[in-house]
């Protein structure tokens, strides 16, 4: 062939350290904001981005030339770091290590995309804990229920 065509829609999901609910309404926005525009100078083309207290979700359109762990790597540190150097968190903000990946059909997108931006609503009901698990065993990925988290909370509230 003499070009190379995809469609890979990825669908990320990663947790501040130990699930510290610190992602407030006061700069969850702008955090979002600036992972989408990282997404885009890195030539990936940003679907969604949202999250709740504790974790965000990133969908995008991959190309094929970037991988997604190299990916995740730059968007967490990169991230973490401008949380840091603008004091958004009392003391020092780190993601947990790890992230889930999950692939969609451009059929799914909308879905995808509404589920995304509606993380308020979302985690009136359900835990960020329960979530992931969830899309875990929806994708059949197996795990050990000790390692998926770097800490235990008590209630997962």
């Amino acid at each position: 062939m003499a070009n190379t065509y995809s469609q890979l829609n990825i669908h990320c999901v990663f947790t501040v350290k130990n699930r510290a609910k610190v992602i407030t309404k006061d700069f969850r926005d702008s955090l979002h904001s600036y992972i989408a525009a990282m997404l885009k100078n890195d030539g990936v083309f940003p679907l969604a981005v949202g999250g709740w207290l504790d974790h965000v979700h990133l969908f995008f359109e991959m190309p094929v030339t970037l991988c997604v762990s190299d990916q995740m790597r730059l968007v967490k540190a990169s991230s973490a770091k401008w949380i840091n150097e603008n004091k958004l968190v009392k003391g020092k903000f780190r993601w947990q290590e790890g992230y889930g990946a999950f692939s969609y059909a451009r059929s799914q997108r909308d879905t995808v995309i509404r589920y995304i931006l509606r993380q308020e609503q979302h985690h009136q009901k359900k835990t960020f804990k329960d979530e992931y698990l969830e899309l875990l065993n929806e994708y059949q990925i197996a795990f050990n229920q000790l390692y998926v988290f770097d800490k235990a909370l008590p209630d997962d509230i």
